[in-house]
């Protein structure tokens, strides 16, 4: 295996992770955003008032996406596998 195809699926690695995380990141980002507009304009400093919704989008976004998220994981594992043979030549 040469270093280009080494490059190669480290690339393809890295872009699954990021497209599988993108949904969930975004998800937590926009509420985290939100929520911070709401404490700065009504003033409440709650620290719970920032971390349980960010929570529960969370679990909806696993609960939601989880299933996409394995099968792109499961794709990128399968084809991995079955690239060991061209590898090994």
């Amino acid at each position: 295996m040469g270093a280009d195809h080494a490059l190669a699926l480290l690339s393809d690695m890295l872009w699954v992770g990021a497209l599988v995380l993108a949904p969930l990141l975004g998800a937590i980002l926009v509420v985290g955003v939100l929520i911070s507009v709401l404490q700065v304009a009504t003033q409440v400093q709650e620290m719970t008032l920032a971390y349980v919704p960010k929570l529960i989008v969370a679990g909806l976004t696993l609960v939601l996406l989880g299933g996409w998220m394995l099968n792109r994981i499961m794709h990128f594992s399968r084809d991995l596998l079955l690239s060991i043979p061209s590898i090994t030549h």
